[in-house]
């Protein structure tokens, strides 16, 4: 007996089975789920407004193909019938068994060959529509994605070709019905932006792409906040951006202040690089590094048989950077003559070179740096005060590092990079006793300092390893409490200077008092405690305590940071 001979809904809802002992619903071999249709009108709502309209519907296309692929594979065993009419229709039967639409047949051709096919079917009470009519709004196109997903895939696994269906009008657009009509593939002149919505889409890719793209147009736009390759965050370094931005579209004569090491020549290649000039040569000169009875002819030049030794004319410094940028680092090292030449050099755009008896006409932009300060030393009559007058037209101050400690992930990271990419070796990055080291340090050295350390950390990390507070500081005592000490004890003493430097001298010392508290306080934490372990407990239980359990404020009154506090607690509870 033909299965189809019993009727297609008895058929169809034989194959249902509630497993209440379970909790699973069974339609043939196929697990089923009954979800509610709000909840899916939800989550719909939610893709299209993460993925945009076009990719939700390529999803819930996709959706719909799975499930008419299923579809498929479910009516083959359900009948043994060679009627692909039959099989068709009853595949439609099984939508409205689902409870996804009713079908209502419009028109079926199909031929023997299976080559000439055409469909017209009006979708009745599609949930789809619904959705977009009570829940979601309506459209400006069809909205029934995931049953025409469902109608291509199982009419094109039965037919063994391709067979697509088109949504013509919609109810979720504000049409009176939904039809839909099926054609073979190459019968649609749009066919390959319909197969588009069936494959894959995946937008990890591009996102990370639109990541690395956005990075780009933020550096290039908001260019008042970066500084070549000036690395920062902090409102030490935002200031420092702000400063040299503006003074890089001026012609203005640039001082530059801040400690050795603070990335003084780097902030003056922005400068240039960020000007007019960017174009023309950056001459960098330490003036440090050349003997006084040179850094005349360095600078400006010298004439053949000027000095013993001149034996042929060469340009110097400045001309070398005509219609471009010199950078004078450490200035205040120039001779008497130098700073005279100089002068001239700022005041009249004009050099004369050594053992030459006229001038010659100069366009150079002047950066000048120093780590010292050139008031002090015009005081001491080391220095010209015209020419400190000169120079200091538009200072700009570099904080140090440890006054922009939010700035040292970003450095860190820089020189990460920086140093892989030369060694050709990659590590693991910085272990967290390493960053907790490096946020306490004080950095005297200030970035320099750090390149070095993290170059010297690199080198004596295996690949694929931590670098640790040990490669760091190879020279300092291994155990934990000398790493996390090792700023707090800069600190101290960098404290005890500045009060030393700064006491009254005509008061008594209270030295001598507060050692005797100090032996008191110390002998009495001795007595009433079993090892030192306990009186840093001790000290941390108060400091907690007084600050009502706040670990920022205890660390405050401590006079260390948040991170070695939270450190030294992490450490005792271990202990304990």
């Amino acid at each position: 007996m033909d299965a189809l001979s019993v009727p297609l809904e008895t058929q169809l809802s034989q194959q249902i089975c509630f497993n209440e002992h379970d909790g699973q619903i069974w339609l043939g071999e196929q697990r089923m789920l009954l979800l509610q249709l709000a909840a899916l009108a939800e989550f719909r709502k939610e893709q299209i407004d993460t993925l945009g309209l076009e990719r939700a519907k390529g999803f819930f296309m996709r959706l719909g193909y799975s499930m008419g692929q299923k579809d498929a594979q479910l009516i083959r065993k359900l009948t043994d019938t060679n009627n692909l009419k039959e099989l068709i229709r009853t595949g439609f039967d099984l939508h409205s068994l689902k409870g996804l639409v009713r079908i209502k047949e419009q028109r079926l051709e199909l031929e023997c060959d299976h080559r000439s096919f055409y469909a017209e079917y009006v979708m009745q009470d599609s949930y789809e529509a619904e959705m977009f009519i009570n829940e979601l709004g309506q459209l400006k196109e069809p909205v029934c994605w995931s049953l025409l997903g469902q109608a291509s895939a199982f009419t094109s696994a039965l037919l063994g070709q391709e067979i697509l269906f088109k949504e013509i009008t919609c109810r979720g657009c504000g049409d009176s019905s939904c039809l839909i009509i099926g054609k073979p593939a190459d019968q649609w002149q749009d066919a390959d932006v319909m197969r588009g919505y069936f494959q894959k889409s995946p937008i990890i890719e591009e996102l990370y792409e639109l990541q690395s793209q956005i990075s780009v147009l933020r550096h290039k736009v908001e260019n008042k906040s970066t500084l070549g390759n000036f690395r920062g965050q902090s409102a030490g370094y935002q200031q420092v951006c702000k400063l040299a931005n503006r003074a890089a579209q001026a012609n203005v004569t640039v001082l530059l202040l801040g400690e050795t090491g603070v990335g003084k020549e780097l902030v003056a290649r922005a400068i240039h690089d960020s000007s007019p000039r960017k174009h023309q040569n950056f001459v960098a000169v330490n003036c440090a590094a050349i003997p006084p009875e040179l850094i005349e002819s360095e600078l400006f030049g010298v004439e053949k048989g000027a000095f013993t030794g001149a034996t042929q004319s060469r340009e110097g410094k400045f001309e070398r950077a005509h219609q471009g940028t010199i950078f004078l680092d450490e200035v205040v090292e120039l001779s008497s003559r130098a700073q005279a030449a100089l002068l001239r050099a700022l005041q009249e755009g004009e050099i004369e070179r050594v053992g030459d008896n006229h001038t010659r006409k100069i366009d150079t932009r002047i950066v000048a740096a120093t780590n010292e300060s050139l008031e002090q030393a015009v005081k001491k009559g080391k220095f010209r005060a015209d020419l400190y007058y000169r120079l200091n037209v538009y200072p700009i101050c570099i904080p140090a590092l440890r006054d922009r400690k939010e700035d040292l992930p970003l450095l860190i990271e820089h020189f990460l990079k920086k140093y892989h990419a030369y060694y050709n070796k990659h590590t693991a990055g910085l272990s967290d006793d390493a960053i907790d080291v490096i946020m306490n340090y004080t950095w005297p050295g200030n970035v320099r300092e750090l390149e070095n350390l993290i170059e010297r950390g690199l080198i004596l990390t295996d690949a694929g390893e931590k670098i640790t507070p040990q490669s760091l500081f190879p020279t300092l005592n291994s155990s934990s409490n000398a790493f996390t000490e090792l700023s707090f004890t800069e600190t101290q003493t960098n404290q005890c200077q500045s009060n030393q430097a700064n006491a009254d001298p005509n008061e008594n010392n209270p030295n001598e008092n507060s050692q005797t508290n100090n032996n008191h306080w110390i002998e009495t934490a001795i007595n009433t405690s079993d090892s030192l372990e306990q009186i840093e407990q001790q000290l941390l239980d108060y400091a907690l305590d007084k600050a009502s359990g706040n670990v920022s404020e205890a660390a405050r009154i401590l006079g260390i940071s948040r991170p070695t506090l939270a450190y030294r607690i992490r450490k005792i509870d271990e202990r304990s």
